[in-house]
């Protein structure tokens, strides 16, 4: 029983990472029907400026508020080069959009930076542990737990009780109408992608300390994770999208911890494999999400 608290810890704490990065993914899907798989390199970016302020001698009291302000403004800007342009494109023509803007960062830096993957410290705290009883409980998973539900409150905040929540509401539910009653579509999409840079940004605070690693392809493994969170959740619910970041994670830590060792190396394959199934009886996913077509 210890043992299974303990493992129920560590997979919200993993699953709470998910959990953010699928919201940022489902707002922007949500508003404009993209699965932007240029996402991760919001946290590529944030890796390498985490590296370039550790070069610079700063500490993570500074380092992580920057991240996020760095994702923010990454994700922003990218709306602004790639997507502004292809707003009213079909769906694919988007969709190759994301793939493009991810393979020219990847480029960018294997060129002009470096393939390699470049180490920076990573606090020590993360490794302490914190006895409850029987159970030795990683700081680091209780914090990523707290601050991410902390997250997601602010969130909720915002999206039900703030004009811009309202109209991003109102932008996922029916952007046409929306438009029609007075909602810039440019400040509403504009502000979607802060919102979704944000929200990546916290969790490249969390995926960096555990990582402690900036390289090209630094962001492709947690931006896969977000996406599969989102489609388990149901693209384009923001509910969703927490409930299946939660359950991802959940069910990685499990089968990590009750795989027997030759066969660790395999749980991603078998939660593929889960999802496959997962889809084959529920191909929405989890929650129901009605919307009107996209024009």
């Amino acid at each position: 029983m210890t043992e299974l608290l303990q493992q129920l810890v560590d997979g919200f704490g993993r699953g709470g990472i998910y959990a953010l990065i699928a919201l940022g993914i489902a707002v922007i899907f949500g508003v404009m029907h993209l699965v932007n798989f240029a996402h991760g390199e919001l946290i590529t970016v944030s890796a390498y400026a985490a590296y370039g302020l550790f070069v610079a001698g700063l500490d993570w009291w500074i380092i992580a508020p920057a991240i996020v302000l760095v994702a923010g403004l990454t994700s922003v800007a990218i709306e602004f080069v790639a997507f502004r342009w292809v707003r009213g494109a079909p769906d694919f023509t988007m969709l190759m959009t994301s793939f493009g803007v991810h393979f020219l960062v990847q480029a960018a830096f294997v060129m002009y930076v470096s393939a390699n993957f470049r180490q920076f410290p990573r606090p020590g705290w993360i490794f302490q542990t914190w006895k409850l009883g029987g159970i030795s409980l990683e700081v680091f998973d209780l914090l990523v737990i707290l601050l991410t539900l902390l997250t997601l409150g602010i969130t909720y905040w915002v999206l039900q009780r703030t004009m811009f929540g309202m109209s991003l509401r109102a932008a996922a539910e029916d952007f046409d109408a929306a438009r029609l009653m007075g909602i810039r579509s440019d400040r509403i999409i504009r502000g979607a992608f802060a919102l979704s840079g944000l929200l990546a940004g916290v969790a490249a605070v969390f995926w960096l300390m555990r990582s402690g690693q900036a390289g090209p392809t630094a962001g492709l493994s947690p931006m896969l994770k977000g996406v599969l969170a989102a489609l388990i959740g149901g693209l384009g619910s923001l509910t969703g999208a927490v409930m299946g970041g939660v359950i991802l994670g959940l069910a990685e830590v499990l089968l990590i911890s009750r795989l027997p060792e030759s066969l660790v190396g395999l749980t991603d394959g078998i939660v593929f494999l889960l999802i496959a199934l997962l889809f084959v009886f529920r191909p929405q996913g989890l929650v129901t999400v009605r919307r009107a077509e996209r024009v």
